[in-house]
């Protein structure tokens, strides 16, 4: 399990908690890899992905746009989602109905949009042409309504 840690414009997310004794603290086992839109932490379970998310979540609030885990099916999904999948309440299954695109442009996410039922990323290609990178990442409803306006 990946938790990743898309960075808010401006902020060099990996130097704030390499610099920070507290976050340093924290993540001393984890080892965290610096990309160029944020940080990724690699950790052995769900369990432990969140339970890490909320050690960090005063550095979170502060320094990071969006929080995504990297399920073992080789799929992002939200914070929310996540949760909801920890108290067993929602069983993951593809096709995931809730389905946003997150484009990442110079280090930054830059746009979010809502994959429409019935359609797929390549249906997007055009909108996201120009992208460093662009992750697909499932999430509720509510959060794929509320992402569009990113």
């Amino acid at each position: 399990m990946d938790v990743l840690l898309i960075q808010a414009e401006g902020v060099d997310l990996y130097t704030t908690l390499v610099k920070s004794e507290t976050s340093r603290g924290i993540l001393r086992f984890y080892h965290p890899t610096r990309l160029d839109y944020g940080v990724l932490i690699r950790t052995a379970s769900l369990g432990s992905s969140l339970s890490l998310i909320s050690e960090i979540r005063w550095y979170i609030r502060r320094y990071v746009e969006e929080v995504l885990f990297l399920m073992p099916e080789g799929t992002y999904c939200s914070l929310d989602l996540v949760q909801q999948v920890y108290k067993r309440n929602i069983r993951l299954r593809a096709p995931w109905q809730h389905r946003s695109l997150y484009a990442i442009r110079d280090g930054r996410l830059v746009q979010s949009l809502p994959i429409a039922p019935g359609k797929e990323r390549s249906d997007y290609a055009e909108l996201l042409e120009g992208m460093d990178d662009v992750l697909e990442v499932w999430c509720t409803d509510p959060e794929a309504e509320d992402r569009a306006t990113l």
